[in-house]
C-alpha cells in the first residue's frame, strides 16, 4: 500500500503509532521501574495492585496463626501508553529495572492501541499522550 493511502494511525510497517506496554512486576520494584521510565521521558503511567500466578505457583501465608496456601501472588501492573518510537526503550527500562534474576520477576506485554483521546482537549493518538 502506498504511503499516501495508509491509515494515518499506523506507521510505515502497518503497526499502530501508539503502543500500550503492560508490565507485571514484583511490588518492591515499583520505585525502580518508575525512576527508569522517568529517565527515558515517560510522562505518565497507570499502576494497579493485582494478584496472579505463573511458574511461581503461589505461596504459603499465615493468617490468625493458621498456615494456608494461596494460589495468587501479589504483583504490580504498570500500564504505559507511548509512541511506537519509544516502546522498545520502555520495555528495556522495565526489564532492566524490574529484574532480580529470581523466578516471579514478571512479564511485559506490548499491544497496539487503536485510538487514544485526551478528554479535556479532544486531541487524539500521539498528541493525546
Amino acid at each position: 500500500m502506498p504511503i499516501a493511502e495508509q491509515n494515518p494511525r499506523t506507521n510505515e510497517q502497518g503497526g499502530s503509532r501508539v503502543k500500550l506496554v503492560i508490565g507485571i512486576i514484583k511490588p518492591f520494584k515499583l520505585d525502580d521501574v518508575r525512576e527508569a521510565l522517568t529517565e527515558i521521558g515517560v510522562a505518565g503511567m497507570t499502576v494497579t495492585e493485582v494478584k496472579g500466578f505463573g511458574r511461581q505457583k503461589g505461596q504459603t501465608e499465615i493468617y490468625r496463626g493458621a498456615e494456608y496456601s494461596t494460589n495468587m501472588v501479589p504483583k504490580i501492573k504498570i500500564e504505559v501508553v507511548c509512541g511506537s518510537d519509544i516502546a522498545s526503550r520502555v520495555v528495556e527500562a522495565i526489564q532492566a529495572s524490574a529484574n532480580t534474576g529470581a523466578i516471579g520477576d514478571g512479564k511485559i506485554f506490548v499491544l497496539d492501541v487503536g485510538q487514544a483521546v485526551r478528554i479535556r482537549t479532544g486531541e487524539t493518538d500521539e498528541t493525546a499522550l
